[in-house]
């Protein structure tokens, strides 16, 4: 009986902590940008309306930072965090969660990331 107890205890804190973890503000490089997403027939997508392609290899991660495969988010409209490599195709992309979309300011463009300052300790870009 005690141990069913503390196993349902160890289950809803292990349960809690994923929840939690999920809802925190994960760490993104300098390069990534913002966009709204969607993955038309892959390897082929829209970001903010523009064609793209994602590079062989890409990695998408969820909301809650589990790897998802590509393919099985064809049609959805989702606001990610992206990196493009040296050749133009996308290759990270992180789904967002609702604490990171409460950060508004990020550069959806290079243009735009070349003249704001960012600070990688707390995730925040600054226009200057």
């Amino acid at each position: 009986m005690y141990r069913c107890a503390l196993a349902s205890l160890g289950l809803a804190l292990a349960t809690t902590s994923f929840v939690a973890q999920a809802q925190q503000h994960r760490f993104f490089p300098a390069n990534a940008l913002r966009g709204e997403l969607v993955i038309t027939q892959f390897p082929d997508a829209l970001i903010n309306g523009k064609a793209v392609r994602l590079a062989p290899g890409a990695r998408v991660k969820s909301d809650t930072n589990l790897w998802v495969p590509p393919a099985g988010l064809t049609g959805q409209k989702l606001i990610v965090h992206y990196t493009v490599e040296s050749s133009g195709l996308v290759m990270d992309v992180w789904v967002l969660n609702p604490a990171e979309l409460a950060n508004k300011t990020w550069p959806t463009t290079p243009a735009e990331a070349a003249t704001w300052t960012f600070n990688p300790g707390d995730q925040t870009w600054v226009k200057r």
